[in-house]
C-alpha cells in the first residue's frame, strides 16, 4: 500500500469528520497509483487513515476509514449490509430508494439506487471505478437484484479522467414457460432493452422511470418525503414548476382542484403525462414551457394559484456562480409570489449545496419584500432520509425545501 503525507490543516479537517483532502494539501507521495487505496499520515508521520487516491481530481483523497483495518471484499460487504440495514424500514414502504449515498454512508463516490429490484450504480472516482466489478458481485450476492445498470455518464468522471458510459451490466433473463432455471447474464454493456422503463411505487403513487435515459439515475428520489409534505398542505388551484416527471404535481393532485405542471423539456412533459394517466388522474395538465417566461405571462394574464411548487435545477454549482444563482432563485420566487393567492402555499426548493440553509430563506424573504407579500414559514425540510447528511461533511446536505404560507 502506498503512502501519502498531508498537511496539518488537512489532517485536522479529517479528524473533525470530513472525508476529503484536496491536492493542495498533499505534501508527499510514495508508491501510489491512480485509484489505489493508500495509507495517509500527517506531517509528523502520525496515522490519519486510509483513502482512495486520485491523480486527476482536485479532491486527491477520499477517506474510507480512519482506522487501521483491512479494506478488502469483506469490508465492502459489511458496509453495503450496513446501508441496507439502515434502510430496512424504508424498503417496506417503497420499491424505489437510494441504497448507498456516497459520503453520507461512508462510501465516498459510490451511489446505488434501487428501482423495483433493479439497481443503478454510479462509481464516480478512480477508486470506486477500480472496485466496480467486485461491488457488482457483492450486490448480486447480498441482494439478488433483477438487474444492475450503470449511469457512469456524470461529468465528475471526466474530471477523474474516466470514460463516460451507461448501460445494463448484469441482468437475470425473464423466465419462459418450460425454460430451465434462470441464469444471470454477466459482462458487457447494453444501452437499451426492456430495462429502459421500470414502474415504481411511492406512497401508492405509480411512476414509470427510465434509468438509462432520464436525469440522475431515473427519478428524484431525494424529494420523495417532500412530496408527502407538500400534499398535506396543498389545496385549490396548483402550479408545479420544473415538474420533470410530475413528482410533485401527481402527489398533490388528490389535495387540489386542479394542477398545472410545466417544464421546458418535451420528453419530461411526455413522461409526466404518462404518469398522470397511470394514476388515472383527470385534474392534472402538463405543458411544455420555459418556467421564467411562463410565470411572467401568467402574471400579465392575471392568473392566480392557491399552491405553487418551485423545484428548479441547481442555479449555482460553484462558489463563483453563487451571486448569479441567487438572482435566479429570487426571480422565480418573486414571480411565483405575485401569482399566489392570500393564504396560498409556496413550496420552494434548491438542490445546490452552495446555496446554504441560511442564504436560501433570505432570498425568499427578499423576494417577498419585492412582491409586497408577508410569508409565514410552515416547514424547513431537506433531502429524503435515504440521502443522509454526514456531520462534518456539509457537502452531503445539498437539498433545501421551504414550505411557506402567504398571509396577505
Amino acid at each position: 500500500m502506498g503512502q501519502v503525507n498531508i498537511s496539518k490543516r488537512a489532517a485536522k479537517r479529517i479528524r473533525q469528520g470530513h472525508l476529503w483532502v484536496y491536492k493542495s494539501d498533499i505534501r508527499d507521495l510514495r508508491e501510489v497509483d491512480a485509484g489505489a487505496i493508500v495509507t495517509v499520515v500527517d506531517e509528523a508521520n502520525n496515522f490519519v487513515g486510509q483513502a482512495f487516491y486520485s491523480d486527476r481530481s482536485e479532491i486527491a483523497l477520499r477517506f474510507l476509514s480512519t482506522r487501521r483495518e483491512q479494506i478488502d471484499r469483506e469490508w465492502w460487504r459489511a458496509r453495503l449490509q450496513a446501508c441496507a440495514e439502515r434502510r430496512a424500514d424504508l424498503a417496506k414502504e417503497t420499491n424505489a430508494f437510494r441504497l448507498v449515498y456516497s459520503e453520507g454512508d461512508l462510501l465516498p463516490s459510490l451511489i446505488v439506487d434501487v428501482y423495483d429490484g433493479n439497481f443503478v450504480l454510479q462509481t464516480l472516482s478512480q477508486g470506486t471505478d477500480r472496485w466496480q466489478d467486485e461491488i457488482v458481485e457483492l450486490l448480486i450476492e447480498e441482494f439478488k437484484p433483477r438487474s444492475i445498470l450503470e449511469r457512469n455518464d456524470a461529468r465528475v468522471r471526466e474530471i477523474e479522467g474516466l470514460e463516460l458510459r451507461k448501460g445494463i451490466i448484469w441482468s437475470v433473463p425473464a423466465e419462459q414457460p418450460g425454460s430451465p432455471a434462470r441464469q444471470p447474464r454477466w459482462g458487457g454493456r447494453s444501452a437499451g432493452g426492456a430495462l429502459d422503463e421500470i414502474e415504481i411505487n411511492q406512497h401508492g403513487v405509480r411512476f414509470i422511470v427510465s434509468p438509462l435515459a432520464s436525469q440522475k439515475t431515473g427519478a428524484f428520489l431525494d424529494q420523495r418525503e417532500n412530496y408527502l409534505a407538500a400534499a398535506r398542505l396543498a389545496r385549490g388551484r396548483a402550479l408545479d414548476c420544473f415538474t420533470f416527471n410530475g413528482g410533485f404535481a401527481i402527489h398533490i393532485a388528490k389535495s387540489c382542484e386542479n394542477v398545472l405542471g410545466i417544464d421546458i423539456s418535451e420528453d419530461a412533459i411526455a413522461g409526466a403525462r404518462r404518469n398522470a394517466e397511470l394514476n388515472q388522474l383527470t385534474n392534472v395538465e402538463f405543458r411544455t414551457a420555459n418556467v421564467f417566461d411562463a410565470l411572467r405571462e401568467m402574471e400579465a394574464a392575471g392568473e392566480r394559484f392557491d399552491t405553487i411548487v418551485l423545484d428548479p435545477p441547481a442555479f449555482t454549482k460553484s462558489r463563483a456562480t453563487i451571486k448569479s444563482g441567487a438572482r435566479g432563485y429570487k426571480e422565480i420566487n418573486l414571480r411565483a409570489l405575485k401569482l399566489l393567492n392570500p393564504g396560498g402555499v409556496l413550496v420552494t426548493c434548491t438542490c445546490s449545496y452552495h446555496m446554504s440553509e441560511e442564504m436560501f430563506p433570505e432570498i425568499i424573504a427578499d423576494a417577498a419584500v419585492d412582491a409586497r407579500r408577508r410569508l409565514q414559514i410552515v416547514k424547513k425540510r431537506g433531502q429524503s432520509s435515504d440521502h443522509p447528511v454526514l456531520l462534518g461533511v456539509p457537502e452531503t446536505h445539498y437539498l433545501k425545501c421551504v414550505i411557506a404560507r402567504a398571509l396577505e
